[in-house]
């Protein structure tokens, strides 16, 4: 396994999530040690890319056979003729898996360096190049056409336009430079394209940059399971109420065959705008997205509701999914995060705030889907826990697709109710040595275990609203 060290958290951050979990293994399995073994190994697995990358079939454009092909192609081309397979999810129809291939060990250090931040070398570990802003340091000789070893400066310890840096890195691979070292601090505002391409990066992933525009959509498995939980029907009218940047809206667009109606709400106006060029590059006509406080959607006169714009009158919509904004803790690859135990708790009461609202906002018999890419107690079980005691009107229903584990003790709901929960779990599965060999040996049924487990730190918790309510 090549060297990665575990997530580097501050301190403060890391002893609370270990004292959730800890204490939470001591319950259900018994044994400090092995507890605290659990959640180093967890730790580890964050800092390391899934085992597959995850890509979404528009299926409102084209079928699902047909870009498989197209896929199948262009991988041919990346790969330099070698032949990755492309597996169609059993469950998740739409859903397309590409093997990530590495830690890819016996790459030949260059003596010319760059060094990237920690934000684009996570994304160059998921099979992104390096765009010129990600470029922190690069060697003094640098030229165009230099082949060129990366690496991450994962304390954020690197000055910009060092010549070399001698602190904590780890090495992603190497690619060959675009651009001459004065060309890249130039601090040209144009310079934003490709700064160095990957060309032998130590985990091997598909790019997609500008790859089948309009008929893929690159998305984390968890994240495409949400909607088909969601379950959204041709004829609805449904809320995304945090969407940016658009994945799950347009998902829910797709999976209704664009009929319907389906509103995306974003307080930032640049992720509102992402959000419209998604559905407009997809070809996906119901989505209205407003830049808009989710917390301020629900509208307290009464008067008759003509304009379809937020805010909206109580029980407006048939379903409702809540991707709350979150402390991101599941995300992989991660290898730093600096968030303060402050910034990391002050996530529950805001989504308390957006829960409240979409209760409101959802029909008797309308479904209400929470979920976060964090890993945390606090955003997930026991916010599944407060929900159920602050409104009768809830119901927790179990999923479909069911592909993550059940919830997490230590909240103090029942096992039936963990049951019907989907907490994803980076570390429930070894970390994996993945060459072209192994793949050849491996059945098509491991292999999609394998990327059912081995993915982003994700939770999902399913809400039906009683018939016989008529208020939250």
């Amino acid at each position: 396994m090549a060297f990665f060290p575990k997530i580097a958290l501050r301190l403060e951050v890391e002893n609370y999530l270990r004292e959730s979990f800890v204490n939470q293994e001591i319950i259900s399995a018994g044994g400090k040690d092995e507890a605290e073994r659990k959640f180093e190994t967890l730790l580890k697995h964050l800092s390391h890319p899934p085992s597959f990358t995850t890509v979404r079939i528009n299926t409102h454009l084209a079928s699902v056979q047909y870009v498989k092909n197209l896929l199948l192609d262009e991988l041919h081309k990346q790969y330099n003729g070698l032949r990755v397979p492309v597996l169609q999810h059993p469950d998740l129809q739409d859903v397309l898996l590409i093997p990530v291939i590495g830690p890819r060990k016996n790459i030949k250090k260059q003596p010319c360096e760059a060094v990237v931040g920690a934000q684009c070398g996570n994304a160059v570990l998921r099979g992104a190049h390096v765009y010129v802003p990600g470029v922190v340091s690069a060697s003094a000789f640098m030229k165009a056409g230099d082949i060129i070893s990366v690496y991450s400066d994962i304390k954020g310890k690197c000055k910009k336009g060092a010549k070399e840096f001698d602190g904590t890195k780890v090495f992603l691979g190497n690619g060959v430079s675009e651009l001459s070292r004065r060309e890249i601090f130039s601090g040209l505002p144009e310079l934003k394209g490709v700064g160095i391409r990957m060309t032998d990066p130590v985990y091997r992933s598909p790019s997609f940059d500008n790859v089948l525009p309009g008929y893929v959509f690159l998305q984390n498995l968890p994240s495409a399971v949400v909607t088909h939980v969601l379950d959204p029907q041709p004829g609805e009218k449904i809320l995304d109420l945090c969407a940016a940047p658009g994945g799950k809206t347009t998902h829910i667009a797709a999976l209704m065959r664009d009929e319907g109606k389906v509103i995306a709400l974003d307080k930032i106006s640049n992720k509102v705008d992402k959000i419209k060029q998604n559905a407009a590059l997809l070809g996906l006509n119901s989505i209205r997205a407003f830049c808009f406080d989710g917390t301020k959607a629900l509208k307290h006169d009464m008067v008759k509701d003509t304009e379809e714009e937020p805010p909206f009158l109580p029980e407006s919509f048939d379903r409702i999914l809540l991707d709350a904004p979150c402390s991101g803790l599941g995300q992989r690859p991660n290898m730093a995060c600096t968030w303060t135990l402050k910034e990391v708790t002050s996530y529950p009461p805001l989504q308390r705030k957006l829960f409240t609202v979409a209760v409101q906002l959802l029909k008797p018999g309308g479904v209400l889907v929470y979920s976060t890419c964090t890993i945390t107690l606090a955003e997930n079980e026991e916010q599944v826990a407060w929900a159920l005691a602050k409104f009768p009107c809830l119901q927790l229903q179990p999923q479909e697709p069911q592909l993550g584990g059940a919830g997490m003790m230590g909240a103090g709901l029942s096992s039936e109710h963990l049951k019907q929960l989907q907490r994803f779990d980076p570390s429930a599965v070894p970390l994996q040595d993945t060459d072209f060999a192994s793949l050849g040996e491996a059945s098509q049924d491991d292999l999609i275990q394998l990327a059912n487990k081995d993915c982003i730190g994700f939770f999902v918790a399913k809400f039906l609203k009683c018939e016989s309510s008529k208020e939250a």
